[in-house]
């Protein structure tokens, strides 16, 4: 899986697929925990393009936001239409990660 990512300063923008599902959150993880790895451990996720988001997905950013933390960084999310939102909100996953409006809010707030 081909993810497009970004670097603003020290923090590294992801753009999540069209659908974050049981077909593409592990090849997700996988993609970006190299990166992570390589020294990029302040993320945010612009998901903006992200239509569908099922229990994997979800998993999926929790296991990202536990690597970034295990490094010392963290992981927010950006971008996030209503649908998602609310199942951020449903599942209480809006109290375990930072959602912004925009990817401009989001990098400056590792600053």
């Amino acid at each position: 899986m081909q993810i497009t990512t970004e670097i603003f300063g020290n923090v590294l923008v992801a753009h999540t697929p069209d659908e974050l599902t049981d077909d593409t959150s592990t090849d997700f993880v996988n993609s970006l925990s190299d990166a992570i790895n390589q020294q990029h451990y302040q993320v945010v996720l612009q998901m903006d393009r992200s239509e569908v988001l099922d229990s994997a997905g979800l998993t999926a950013l929790l296991d990202l936001q536990d690597l970034t933390r295990e490094q010392g960084g963290n992981l927010k999310i950006s971008g996030l239409e209503e649908p998602g939102k609310k199942i951020l909100e449903m599942t209480r996953l809006d109290q375990r990660i930072d959602i912004f409006d925009s990817v401009i809010e989001a990098v400056a707030s590792f600053q």
